[in-house]
C-alpha cells in the first residue's frame, strides 16, 4: 500500500511567500552541560523583529522522506522494491504504541511508521527522512498532530498533520545521534524531547516556530522518558537508568533557565525508573525494579509503598503509572493492572526507619498468563475510554479498565513474534511464508493477502527453518524446523477444508500445522538445515559442533553424523549444476568444510551413528585484510610519487619552452612514513555467510576485523591431520563498499539468479544485479540500497524471494517482517492467491505424533549408546545369572555331602581341612578379596571423606553446640518420669567473660605475691655475691661514713615526716563552711528518697543516675541472667544424669540379685518358688546418644532398606528416557543371592548326636542327710525372701529418689519460667533501648561535649583571671616605681630651687611626645583608615615640640644650675620613659586580656545555656524512654492469697488499678516510720552535744595560739643566746662533713689494695709456670738419655745379627724349631724397638717446640 495520500505540495515560490525568514537560532547556553543549568536564547541588542512561520504552511513529504541509494550509471530503477506489508512488531521498544483514535493504531517498524486500520487491517507507511530509523512517536493532546523523533547523524524531529499525514514542522539540532522520547505540554504549545548518547540532550521546543526555547543535558546515563507536568507547564520530569530528575523553568537575572534537581534515593536502593506520574498535589510517584512504588516529595523519597506483609505492589518492574478519576493505575511487567486509592497515596508517609508503607489496591486486573505489559495508551470509542496495551510477550491487547461488573474481558487484538526472527523460508510453489523465533512459535503467513494463516507453539524456541523443496514434497507442505534444545521437527501445512471430517463444517481460510515427526539429533541449538539437491538427504548443523545426516523418506531415518571444528553457522548443498553432491559447512570460528553426501547403505549404525570414513576437505581462513590494506597503501604512495614526477617534468618542459635556464638543485627527499605492520587478529573473524561458486570453490563474508570484503576460497587437496594448524588464504577478494563496520550477514539470490540480495548488519537491504548469473568484481560495483529495518538493532536475519520472483521477504532482529513488491505492484494480477496445500489422505485417522517435550531428553546418538550399553549389561547379567545357578547347584551338592559326612561315625567322618583341595586357592581368594576391598576403599575414599566432613559439619552445627540433650529417666514401678533440660552451650562470649573474671582474680592474687618474688630475687644476688677482700681499716672507714650518712638521713627523714604531718594536718583542717561529704551524701539520699514512694509511671518521675539503663548494661543483664539460667539448668541436668547412673547401677545390682535368686530357686521345689521380680529395662530415651552409635548389623540393615528402595524406584522408572547416560545399570546382588537361595545348614544343626545315658541307682537318704536337706531348704527360703525384699527396696529407693528430684525440678521449672518471662521483658526493653540508642547517644554526647567545653572554658577563664592578676601586680609595681622616681626627683631638687620648673619641664618634656606617639600608634592599629590623619596630627605635635625645644634646650645646662642635678634629671627622665613605656605595654596587655576574658565569659554563658537545654532534652528523652519501657507488659505470677486489692470483699475482674509490691518492702516501709522518729530524736541530741563540743574547741584553740606564741619567743631567745643570731635549725641538724671526699679517698685506697692483690696473683702464676718449665726440662733430658741408650742397644743388636749371618753353617746344625722360634722373637723385638724409636722421636720433636726452647739432638749412633 502506498504512503499517505497528500495534498498537492506548494512550489518553491509559494513556500517563500508562506514562510517568512526565521531568525537564525542564537542560543546562549551558559556553563557546561554537566552543570545542568543553561539559559534561554538571548536576543541581540538592538532586538530584531522575529518573523513567524505561517499556520497554514506544510512541507512536501516527497521532498523529505528517504529514498533508496542507487549508484551512478548502474541503470537500476529506484522503485526496484516497494513496501507491500509489515507482519512484525518491535517489542524491544518499551513504548511503541500510539492510538490516534479508536480505529487507528500507530507504531514504529524499522525505518517506517505504520498506521494500522483496525477495521480493514490495512496499513499506511511513513518513511524516515534520514534513513537512520525512528526513535519515538508521540501525539499532540488534540490528536491533530503527532511527532516523530528520528535517528541518525543530526536527526530531525518531524511534526505530522493527521489525518493528512503531511509534514507540518521539522525541528533540527535537538540532539547528536538519536531521539529516545518526546512529550507535548498539556496545552500543546511546547514540545520536550530527549536524546540518546553521547549528549543526552533535553530540549524544549516552540515547535510551531521550529525554535529551541531551552535545552540542557538531562543526565550522564540513558534517559528513558520525559514529560511535562500536567498542572504546571514550567515543570518537567525525566527518568532513566538509576535516576529521576525534576526540572523547572526558572527566570533568573541572566534570562530563562532550565534547572534540574536530581532525585536522591537515600536509604532506598538505586533503581532504574521506567514509569512515573505526577499527582494532583505536586508529588510524584514512580515505579521501581522490585515492584514497589516510590513517593517523591521534592527531590526526596517520602515513602515507599508496598502491599500488606511488605509484599511488592507488582512482582517485577512497574512500567507505567496513570492518574485517572477513579484513582492511580499501575501497569506491571507481571501482567497485572492495579487501581490504588489516590487520596490515601497523597497522604502517605513512612512510619518507621524502613520507609515502607503498606497499602492495598482497590481493584486489580490480570490480563493473562505469561503477560508482560510495558505500555498502555488510551483512546475513546463513542465517548467511552478504551485502553490499548503493549505486551512484550508478543501481543496487543484491548482493555476495559472501568473495574465494573459489566466490564469486558481483555481482548487480544494481534499476536506477533515477541523477539528477533531467527529464521524464515518461503514455499517453493505458492505465496506462503514460514517464520520462527525464540518465542517458541512457528507462524505461516499468506503474503499475497497480507495475513497470518496459522501458528503453532512448542516447548522450546525455534532457531532454524527451511521449506522442503519440490523434489522432497511436490505439494509444498513440508517444513523442517530446528529448535533451541537440539530437536528437529518435521511439520506439514495443510488446508483443513480438505479433511473429510471437517469439510462440511470448516469455512475458515486459515491453514493448519501438523507435527509429522520429531527427532533429536543434537544436544545444543540447531543453527542450520539443508536438503540435498536430489532431496535424498537432510543435513542439520548445531552449536554442539556436529552435522547430522538423515535419509529423507516418508519417515526420516538417521544416517549418521560427523564432528566439525566449530559451531555450525550455515549449511549449503552444491547446486544442481554440479555433478557430485557435496555439502558446504561453514563454522563460526573461521572453518569451512566440504563433505560428500553419505550413502545410507554404507554406514554401520549397529553401535554408533558417527561416520568416521567420510572424506572431508578443510579450509581454515587466514586473515589477509592487513596485507590488502598494506598493498593499497603502497600503491597509493607509488601513485602520489608518479604524479609528483609528472608534475615536475611538466614544469621543466614549461621552463624550457620559455627559454629559461634550469638550475639543477639537489633536493632532499622527504622521509617517508613507515608502512603499517601486518596485523593478524588474535581470535579468528566469524564466518557470517557463504555460498558455492563452482565445484570446490566458494565465497565467504566475514565479520569482525575481516569485514568489508567478499572472499573467494578454494578447498585444497592437501591432507593434514590436524585442521586447526591449517592456514588457508582466499585466492580472490572483492571489496564491498561501506562494509568495514557493516558486514553482510545474509546473502540470497533471486529464483532466476539475476539479482543478489544482501542483508546488512545495520538493517539495510542491498541488491546487486548479476551478469551471467555469476559474482565478479564488476558485478558488485553497482548496487541498490534501502534502509529497511532498525539501524541499531535490526540486523537482517533472512532474505527470501518468492518462487516466481514477484515478491521479496526480509526479517530482522528487531522482530519486523517486511514483504516487498519487485518492480511494480501494478504488474501483479489481482487474481493471485496463495494455495494452501491439501492434506494427505488418511491424515484425520492418524494418531498424534509423539513430541519431545523434555529439553534434557537423549539425542539420537545418546539413545544408541544407551541401547548398546543396556545390551552389554543384559548379556553380562545373563552370564552372571548362569554362573549363579551353577554356583547354587554346586553349593546344594556340597551341603548334601556335608550332611552325609555328619551321618557317618566319627572315626569315618572327614575333617573340615580335608575338604580343601589346595590351601593356596583360599589364600589367593583371600588376597584377591583384600585387593578388591582396598580398591573399593580407594574408589570410595573421596566419597568417604566427603561424607565424613558432612557428618562433622552436622555434628558441629547440631550436636557440638548441644551441651545437654533431652534425657528422660523413668521410674521403675510408678509412671513418674523426669527429663533433663535440652541445653545449648553458652556462647564463647560468656566463657570469655568468665575467663576475664578469673584472670582478674588471678592477677589480683599474683599482684600480692609478685613483690615478694621480686624482693627475694633481689636479695639473692646480695647473699650470693662474693664480697671483695678489704682491709679492716677500709671497712671501718666505710662503717663510719655509713653511720654518719644514716644519722643525717634519719634527721632529714624526721624533719620531712614532721613537715608532712603538718601539711596533712593543715590540709585536713576544714574551712568554716565545711560540710562532711558523708553527711552531704546522706542528706542528698534522704532528699531523693524522702516523701512519696514514686512510681515509674508518674509524670514527675525522674530516673536516678545509678538506675539509668543503656544497651550495654541491659546486654550485661541479659547475659548474666542467661548464664544464671544455664547454670541452674546444668546443675539440675547433672543431678538427673547422676540419677540415670543410679538407675543403671540399680539395674545391674538387680540383675546380680536375680541371678543369685535363680541359683537359690534351683535348689527348691517349684511349689516353693516365689515369683521372680521383673528386671527393669532402660528406655531408649534414657540414652539418646545411642541413636548416633551404629554397628555393622545396623549398617547392613540400613543398606538392605536402601537397596529395596532403589529397586522399587528403578522398577517405577523403568523404560523412562530421562535417565542419565552414564547411569550404572548393574546392581550388586543382594545378600540372599550371594549366600544362596537356601540357608547354609551346618552339620551340627542337621545331625543330632546320640548320647548315652547311664542311670545310677540311688539309695534311700539317712536321717542326718534329711536333716541337712531340711536346713538347706529353710536357709534357701530365707535367702529367697531376703533377696526379693532387697530388690523391692532398691526399686522403692530409686523411685523415691526420682520423686524427690522431680519435685525439685518442678520448683526449678517455676523459677525458670519466671526467669524466661523476665528474660523476655528484658529483651523487649533491650529492643527499645537499641531503637533509642542512637538518639540517646547523640544527646549524651552533646551533653558530654558541652560539659567538656564548659570545663575547658572555665579553665581558660581561670587562666585569664590569673594572668590579669599578674598584670595588676606588675602595673602596681611600675606605678610604685614611678612614684618613687618622682619622690627621688623632688628630694634632689631640695627646697626653693629656682630651676625647679625648668628641670620639671626637662623631666616631662619627651614624656608628652612619647605619650602622643604611643596614642597615635594605638589609634593606627585600631583604625587603618585614619592613619594619615594621625600622622598629620603627630607632625603638628612634633612641630610644637620643636618650637618648645627652641626655648628649652635639654642638651645645655642653664647658667647657675647645678651640673650634677641636671645630669641626674636627664637620667631620671630616661628611667621615667622606660617605666612609662612598660606601664603602657602592661595596660595594653591587661586590656586585651580583659577583652578576651569578657568574650570568653559570654561564650561560657552560651555554653551554660546550651548545656542546660541539652540536659533538659536528655531528661525529657529519658522520661520518654521510661514511658516506652512502661508500656511493656511484665508478667508477675501471683497466688490468690497474695492479692490484697479487694472491692467489697471480693477480688475485682480488672486489676489495672492495682500495684504489685513486695511484702518485704512494704514491711520495711512501715518499720521505717518508727525508725525515722527514733533517728530524729537521736539526731537532735547529737546536735546539742556537737554544739557544746564546738564551743569548747573554739576556746581551746585560742588558748593554744597564745601558748604557741610564747614558745616561739622562748625558742628565738635561746637561738640568739647560743648562736648570736636566728638560724635555720633544721639545716644545722642535717649538716654533716664532706662525705663525698671521704668516699673518694676510700675508693682510691680500695683500688690500690685490689691492684696489689692482682700483682700478687700474677707473681704466683709466673712462679708456677717456671716450676712447670723446669719439670718439663728434666723430663726431656731423661727422654734424651733413653734415646741414646736405645740407639746403643740397636747398634749392638745389628752387630750381633751380622755375626749370626756369618755363622749360618753352625746354626744349621741345630734343630730347625729352635731357629724358627729365635728368629720370630728377634723380629718381634725389632718391631717393638722401631715403634718405640718413632714414638720417642715424636716426643722429642714436640719438646723441642714447646715454650720456644731448643734442645740438642741426640748424636747418631756410631757404626
Amino acid at each position: 500500500m502506498e504512503a499517505a495520500q497528500e495534498e498537492t505540495p506548494p512550489t518553491g515560490e509559494e513556500q517563500k511567500e508562506n514562510v517568512e525568514q526565521v531568525e537564525s537560532e542564537t542560543e546562549s547556553i551558559e556553563g557546561d552541560l554537566e552543570e545542568q543549568d543553561n539559559s534561554e536564547q538571548t536576543p541581540e541588542s538592538p532586538r530584531k523583529v522575529e518573523n513567524k512561520i505561517s499556520e497554514t504552511f506544510f512541507y512536501n513529504y516527497e521532498d523529505i522522506h528517504s529514498r533508496p541509494l542507487v549508484t551512478e550509471d548502474s541503470g537500476i530503477p529506484v522503485n526496484l522494491l516497494t513496501l507491500k506489508y509489515s507482519f512484525g512488531y518491535n517489542f524491544t521498544r518499551s513504548v511503541n504504541l500510539l492510538p490516534i483514535n479508536n480505529q487507528t493504531l500507530m507504531y514504529i517498524a524499522g525505518n517506517h511508521i505504520v498506521l494500522l486500520d483496525l477495521q480493514t487491517q490495512s496499513q499506511r507507511y511513513l518513511r524516515s527522512s534520514s534513513g537512520g530509523g525512528i526513535g519515538f512517536i508521540t501525539a499532540h493532546p488534540t490528536k491533530q498532530y503527532f511527532a516523530a523523533g528520528e535517528k541518525g547523524k543530526k536527526p530531525n524531529l518531524i511534526i505530522y498533520d493527521y489525518p493528512s499525514l503531511r509534514p507540518y514542522r521539522i525541528l533540527r539540532g535537538g540532539t547528536e545521534e538519536a531521539y529516545v522520547f518526546g512529550d507535548f505540554s498539556n496545552a500543546g504549545t511546547l514540545l520536550a524531547s530527549v536524546g540518546s548518547s553521547p549528549d543526552y540532550m533535553l530540549t524544549i521546543w516552540d515547535w510551531k516556530q521550529e525554535k529551541i526555547v531551552l535545552r540542557s543535558k538531562a543526565f550522564s546515563q540513558d534517559v528513558y522518558r520525559v514529560s511535562f507536568s500536567t498542572y504546571n507547564e514550567e515543570q518537567l520530569i525525566t527518568s532513566g537508568s538509576g535516576h529521576i530528575r525534576f526540572w523547572k523553568m526558572a527566570l533568573t537575572f541572566t534570562g530563562l533557565k532550565l534547572q534540574g534537581a536530581l532525585g536522591r534515593f537515600g536509604k532506598t536502593a538505586v533503581t532504574d525508573i521506567i514509569g512515573y506520574v505526577e499527582l494532583p498535589d505536586g508529588k510524584v510517584i514512580s515505579g521501581s525494579e522490585w515492584g514497589n512504588l516510590l513517593l517523591w516529595e521534592g527531590d526526596l523519597i517520602k515513602a515507599e509503598l508496598c502491599q500488606a506483609g511488605q509484599k511488592p505492589c507488582h512482582s517485577g518492574p512497574v512500567s507505567q503509572l496513570v492518574v485517572e478519576e477513579s484513582g492511580l493505575v499501575t501497569i506491571g511487567k507481571d501482567g497485572f493492572i492495579r487501581l490504588w486509592d489516590l487520596k490515601l497515596i497523597e497522604a502517605a508517609d513512612s512510619v518507621d526507619d524502613t520507609g515502607l508503607l503498606e497499602v492495598e489496591p482497590m481493584n486489580e486486573l490480570e490480563v493473562g498468563k505469561n503477560v508482560s505489559l510495558s505500555f498502555m495508551a488510551k483512546a475513546y470509542d463513542n465517548g467511552e475510554p478504551v485502553w490499548y496495551a503493549q505486551d512484550t510477550s508478543g501481543k496487543i491487547w484491548k482493555l476495559d479498565l472501568s473495574f465494573q461488573n459489566t466490564a469486558q474481558d481483555a481482548e487480544c487484538l494481534y499476536t506477533f513474534h515477541s523477539g528477533r526472527i531467527e529464521a524464515m523460508s518461503v514455499s517453493p510453489i505458492t505465496y506462503l511464508m514460514a517464520t520462527t523465533a525464540l518465542d517458541r512459535t512457528v507462524r505461516i503467513y499468506d503474503f499475497i493477502s497480507d495475513r497470518q494463516v496459522s501458528e503453532m507453539k512448542f516447548t522450546q524456541g525455534g532457531t532454524a527453518l527451511t521449506w522442503a523443496p519440490t523434489v522432497v514434497n511436490p505439494e509444498g507442505s513440508i517444513i523442517a524446523v530446528g529448535f533451541d534444545d537440539g530437536v528437529v521437527r518435521i511439520l506439514e501445512v495443510y488446508d483443513p477444508k480438505g479433511l473429510s471430517v471437517l469439510a462440511a463444517y470448516s469455512k475458515t481460510e486459515n491453514a493448519e500445522i501438523n507435527l509429522k515427526q520429531a527427532f533429536k539429533p543434537h544436544t545444543a541449538a540447531v543453527t542450520a538445515l539443508a536438503y540435498e539437491q536430489h532431496g535424498n538427504v537432510l543435513a542439520t548443523g548445531s552449536k554442539d559442533k556436529t552435522v547430522f545426516f538423515f535419509d529423507v523418506e516418508d519417515e526420516y531415518g538417521p544416517i549418521g553424523f560427523i564432528y566439525v571444528p566449530g559451531p555450525v553457522q550455515a549449511l549449503q548443498w552444491s547446486p544442481p549444476s554440479q555433478v557430485k553432491s557435496t555439502l558446504l559447512i561453514l563454522c563460526e570460528n573461521g572453518f569451512a568444510l566440504q563433505v560428500p553426501a553419505p550413502c545410507p547403505e554404507e554406514q554401520d549404525t549397529s553401535s554408533t551413528y558417527q561416520i568416521k570414513n567420510l572424506p572431508t576437505q578443510y579450509f581454515h581462513f587466514s586473515s589477509i585484510k592487513s596485507r590488502i590494506k598494506l598493498e593499497e597503501e603502497i600503491a597509493r604512495r607509488e601513485k602520489e610519487k608518479q604524479e609528483k614526477e609528472k608534475a615536475k617534468l611538466e614544469w621543466i618542459k614549461q621552463q624550457l619552452e620559455m627559454g629559461m635556464e634550469i638550475k639543477e638543485e639537489s633536493e632532499k627527499k622527504p622521509e617517508e612514513e613507515p608502512l603499517p605492520p601486518l596485523y593478524m587478529p588474535e581470535e579468528p573473524s566469524p564466518i557470517l555467510c557463504g555460498f558455492y561458486s563452482s565445484p570446490g570453490k566458494f565465497w565467504l563474508s566475514l565479520g569482525g576485523y575481516d569485514s568489508g570484503f567478499l572472499y573467494h576460497c578454494e578447498f585444497s587437496n592437501g591432507h593434514q591431520d590436524n585442521p586447526v594448524n591449517r592456514k588457508d588464504e582466499p585466492f580472490e577478494v572483492i571489496p564491498i563498499e561501506d562494509t568495514d563496520d557493516n558486514p553482510i550477514h545474509q546473502i540470497s539470490f533471486s529464483t532466476s539468479r539475476q539479482l543478489m540480495f544482501c542483508g546488512m548488519q545495520n538493517g539495510a537491504l542491498r541488491v546487486y544485479p548479476l551478469q551471467d548469473k555469476d559474482v565478479s568484481v564488476n558485478t558488485l560495483k553497482e548496487y541498490w540500497c534501502l534502509n529497511v529495518h532498525d539501524n541499531d538493532h535490526g540486523q537482517i536475519r533472512g532474505i527470501c524471494p518468492s518462487f516466481d520472483d514477484r515478491f521479496l521477504m526480509t526479517c530482522g532482529e528487531d522482530g519486523n517482517i517486511f514483504t516487498f513488491n519487485m518492480l511494480s505492484s501494478e504488474d501483479i494480477p489481482k487474481e493471485l492467491k496463495a494455495q494452501i496445500p491439501s492434506p494427505r489422505s488418511g491424515l484425520e485417522n492418524e494418531k498424534p505424533t509423539e513430541d519431545i517435550n523434555n529439553p534434557d531428553a537423549y539425542n539420537i546418538e545418546q539413545v544408541k549408546q544407551k541401547e548398546e550399553y543396556e545390551r552389554i549389561m543384559k548379556e553380562a547379567e545373563e552370564k552372571k545369572d548362569k554362573k549363579r545357578q551353577e554356583l547354587l547347584a554346586l553349593r546344594k551338592e556340597f551341603l548334601f555331602l556335608l550332611q552325609r559326612n555328619q551321618e557317618l561315625p566319627k572315626h569315618m567322618q572327614l575333617q573340615r581341612e580335608e575338604y580343601e583341595l589346595d590351601p593356596r586357592i583360599f589364600e589367593e581368594l583371600t588376597r584377591q578379596t583384600a585387593q578388591r576391598i582396598q580398591l573399593v576403599q580407594k574408589e570410595l575414599a573421596w566419597e568417604h571423606e566427603k561424607n565424613l566432613i558432612g557428618l562433622q559439619k552436622l555434628q558441629n552445627q547440631f550436636r557440638d553446640s548441644l551441651e545437654f540433650d533431652t534425657v528422660v529417666v523413668h521410674a521403675i514401678q510408678s509412671k513418674h518420669e523426669i527429663s533433663t533440660y535440652r541445653l545449648l552451650a553458652l556462647p564463647e562470649k560468656c566463657y570469655q567473660d568468665k575467663q576475664t573474671g578469673e584472670k582478674a582474680e588471678g592477677e589480683s592474687a599474683t599482684e600480692t605475691t609478685h613483690p615478694r618474688i621480686v624482693e627475694e630475687a633481689a636479695e639473692k644476688p646480695e647473699t650470693l655475691e662474693v664480697r671483695k677482700p678489704t682491709t679492716s681499716y677500709i671497712e671501718s672507714k666505710y662503717e663510719q661514713i655509713k653511720r654518719s650518712i644514716e644519722r643525717s638521713n634519719k634527721v632529714k627523714a624526721k624533719i620531712m615526716k614532721r613537715k608532712a604531718e603538718w601539711d596533712e594536718l593543715y590540709k585536713s583542717k576544714p574551712s568554716d563552711d565545711y560540710e562532711d561529704p558523708k553527711d552531704a551524701e546522706e542528706i542528698k539520699a534522704a532528699r531523693e528518697n524522702m516523701g512519696v514512694y514514686e512510681l515509674k509511671t508518674a509524670t514527675n518521675y525522674r530516673v536516678p543516675e545509678h538506675k539509668r539503663m543503656n544497651v550495654e548494661k541491659k546486654t550485661m543483664q541479659l547475659a548474666s541472667l542467661e548464664a544464671l539460667i544455664h547454670e541452674k539448668k546444668a546443675d539440675m541436668n547433672k543431678e538427673i544424669m547422676s540419677l540415670r547412673d543410679l538407675k543403671v547401677s540399680t539395674i545391674e545390682e538387680i540383675k546380680c540379685l536375680v541371678r543369685e535368686l535363680e541359683s537359690i530357686q534351683a535348689a527348691l521345689d517349684l511349689s516353693e518358688h516365689l515369683p521372680l521380680p521383673p528386671i527393669p529395662q532402660l528406655h531408649p530415651d534414657e540414652f539418646p546418644e545411642k541413636r548416633f552409635e551404629c554397628d555393622s548389623d545396623i549398617l547392613l540393615k540400613f543398606k538392605e532398606e536402601q537397596e529395596a528402595k532403589a529397586k522399587l524406584q528403578e522398577h517405577l522408572e523403568e523404560g523412562s528416557s530421562s535417565h542419565a547416560f552414564g547411569y550404572d545399570f548393574l546392581q550388586a546382588p543382594s545378600r540372599e543371592e550371594a549366600v544362596g537361595a537356601y540357608p547354609l545348614k551346618t552339620a551340627s544343626s542337621q545331625v543330632t548326636g546320640q548320647q548315652k545315658v547311664f542311670e545310677i541307682e540311688k539309695s534311700e537318704p539317712t536321717e542326718m542327710e534329711l536333716e541337712i536337706l531340711k536346713r538347706e531348704k529353710i536357709k534357701n527360703l530365707y535367702l529367697q525372701e531376703i533377696l526379693i525384699k532387697k530388690i523391692q527396696a532398691l526399686v522403692i529407693s530409686f523411685d523415691a529418689e526420682l520423686c524427690i528430684l522431680r519435685h525439685k525440678k518442678l520448683k526449678l521449672d517455676v523459677q525458670m519460667k519466671s526467669a524466661d518471662l523476665r528474660y523476655i521483658t528484658w529483651y523487649e526493653e533491650l529492643l527499645i533501648l537499641k531503637h533509642l540508642e542512637k538518639q540517646e547517644n547523640f544527646l549524651q554526647g552533646r551533653v558530654h561535649t558541652l560539659t567538656t567545653e564548659q570545663g575547658a572554658t572555665q579553665s581558660e577563664l581561670n587562666n585569664y583571671l590569673a594572668q590579669m592578676e599578674d598584670r595588676k601586680c606588675e602595673i602596681a609595681k611600675l606605678q610604685a616605681c614611678e612614684r618613687s622616681l618622682y619622690a627621688n626627683f623632688q628630694m634632689s631638687l631640695g627646697e626653693n630651687n629656682e630651676f625647679a620648673s625648668f628641670l620639671t619641664e626637662v623631666l616631662e618634656k619627651k614624656t608628652k611626645c612619647m605619650g602622643k606617639k604611643e596614642a597615635g600608634r594605638e589609634a593606627g592599629e585600631e583604625d587603618e583608615n585614619e592613619e594619615k590623619d594621625e600622622e598629620s596630627t603627630l607632625g603638628t605635635d612634633e612641630e610644637k615640640s620643636g618650637s618648645e625645644d627652641e626655648v628649652f634646650d635639654d642638651s645645655v645646662c642653664p647658667k647657675n644650675c647645678d651640673e650634677a642635678l641636671f645630669r641626674n634629671t636627664i637620667q631620671l627622665r630616661q628611667k621615667l620613659l622606660d617605666i612609662k613605656e612598660a606601664l603602657a605595654e602592661e595596660k595594653k596587655v591587661a586590656a586585651n586580656l580583659r577583652k578576651k576574658y569578657n568574650a570568653l565569659a559570654e561564650k561560657a554563658k552560651v555554653v551554660e545555656t546550651n548545656l542546660e537545654t541539652a540536659e533538659k532534652e536528655l531528661e525529657t528523652f529519658l522520661w520518654e524512654k521510661q514511658q516506652r519501657m512502661n508500656e511493656l507488659y511484665v508478667a508477675v505470677p501471683l497466688k490468690l492469697h497474695q492479692v490484697e486489692y479487694l472491692v467489697d470483699g471480693e477480688m475485682p475482674s480488672d486489676l489495672s488499678q492495682a500495684l504489685v509490691f513486695s511484702n518485704q518492702t512494704l514491711e520495711y516501709l512501715q518499720k521505717r516510720i518508727s525508725e525515722l522518729r527514733d533517728e530524729k530524736r537521736m539526731q537532735r541530741e547529737i546536735y546539742k552535744k556537737a554544739q557544746k563540743h564546738y564551743k569548747q574547741l573554739v576556746q581551746d584553740k585560742k588558748e593554744m595560739e597564745i601558748k604557741i606564741q610564747q614558745l616561739e619567743m622562748k625558742c628565738n631567745d635561746l637561738m640568739v643566746k647560743k648562736f648570736g643570731q636566728l638560724v635555720d635549725f633544721e639545716a644545722v641538724q642535717t649538716h654533716s662533713g664532706s662525705i663525698r671526699m671521704e668516699e673518694l679517698q676510700l675508693q682510691i685506697m680500695e683500688k690500690e689494695y685490689m691492684h696489689s692483690q692482682e700483682l700478687r696473683k700474677w707473681e704466683e702464676r709466673i712462679l708456677a709456670l717456671r716450676q712447670q718449665l723446669m719439670k718439663l726440662t728434666k723430663e726431656n733430658t731423661t727422654k734424651l738419655q733413653q734415646l741414646n741408650q736405645f740407639c746403643l742397644e740397636k747398634q749392638q743388636l745389628e752387630t750381633k745379627m751380622a755375626s749370626l749371618k756369618n755363622d749360618l753353617g753352625i746354626e744349621f746344625q741345630l734343630t730347625r724349631t729352635t731357629d724358627v722360634k729365635e728368629k720370630a722373637k728377634l723380629k718381634s723385638r725389632l718391631k717393638r724397638l722401631t715403634c718405640d724409636t718413632a714414638l720417642l722421636r715424636e716426643e722429642i720433636h714436640f719438646l723441642q717446640r714447646k715454650d720456644g726452647c731448643l734442645f740438642l739432638q741426640p748424636s747418631p749412633p756410631q757404626d
